[in-house]
């Protein structure tokens, strides 16, 4: 990974911290993008120290706001004139409805929405890389999901499973419709299940019941180490590009469900997503 430039979305704790921990030790010049500057600050300093890797930036970001998105992808672009390896990681999970000021269900617009327009907006500069992918982490979750094309938001009758579910489909309907269009241009793109991890994405902006299932849980989650092992094997092995469009499990291809293989329904989403966040692209 020595040279290659990586963003990773989600980085200041988690998987996407141990993420990128993994690819400075490469020697890969990674940026870190994260809503919470001052801890965001303190992991980006710790890399260094510990990896010896001086590379290692930061711009901070809040993927529920469109204008941060835009703001990420402008900052990047003026600092970088290429993207080898885009990390889509940054997730949230919610028990009940929040909708973010840009009128979009919160679990929707930062699993999916944000990191469909920073991809969008960045693929002219994958497009100059020789190594160039896009890594969306999905989960197992995607196999309860539907796309409710009538109620995207989901507010009546809001679930918070339902709602992450239906995101992390979209998520795997992403990657395979990203991998058709950009078939011809060499950018690659790769959806993955990290494991059941043990990270606080379960206790935050919850209520006190979902909170408590997901501490009792902690015990038998494998560790953000572990959960970032995926994601890191997409990232850094080699002559992946014929695996491109397909859904990693433990490092290997591995079926999704029924529905994430349905063209018409990713070319859809697509076609609807475009058009709800026109105005970012």
């Amino acid at each position: 990974m020595e040279g290659k430039v990586c963003l990773v979305t989600g980085a200041n704790a988690g998987i996407g911290k141990e993420t990128c921990f993994v690819l400075a030790e490469k020697g890969a010049e990674v940026v870190l993008t994260a809503r919470n500057r001052q801890q965001a600050e303190q992991v980006r300093s710790k890399i260094i120290s510990q990896t010896g890797n001086p590379n290692i930036h930061l711009i901070t970001a809040d993927l529920s706001s469109f204008q941060d998105v835009l703001k990420l992808s402008e900052e990047f672009r003026a600092r970088f004139d290429r993207l080898d390896v885009l990390i889509n990681n940054a997730g949230i999970f919610l028990s009940e409805y929040q909708e973010t000021n840009d009128g979009f269900e919160t679990q929707w617009m930062v699993n999916y929405l944000a990191h469909y327009v920073l991809t969008r907006r960045l693929l002219d500069l994958l497009k100059v890389s020789n190594y160039a992918r896009v890594i969306n982490v999905s989960s197992n979750a995607h196999l309860k999901g539907r796309i409710n094309f009538e109620d995207l938001n989901g507010k009546t009758g809001y679930r918070g499973l339902q709602a992450y579910a239906q995101s992390k489909l979209a998520n795997v309907l992403f990657t395979k419709e990203l991998s058709i269009r950009q078939m011809a241009t060499g950018v690659s793109s790769y959806a993955l299940h990290p494991g059941v991890v043990n990270t606080g994405i379960g206790n935050k902006n919850n209520n006190s019941w979902m909170s408590w299932i997901w501490s009792l849980g902690k015990p038998f989650m494998i560790s953000p180490t572990k959960g970032a092992a995926t994601t890191i094997y997409l990232a850094s092995t080699a002559n992946l590009a014929g695996h491109s469009g397909l859904y990693f499990v433990n490092s290997q291809p591995h079926p999704s469900s029924d529905l994430s293989t349905d063209s018409t329904l990713a070319s859809r989403l697509w076609d609807v997503s475009e058009e709800s966040v026109k105005d970012y692209l």
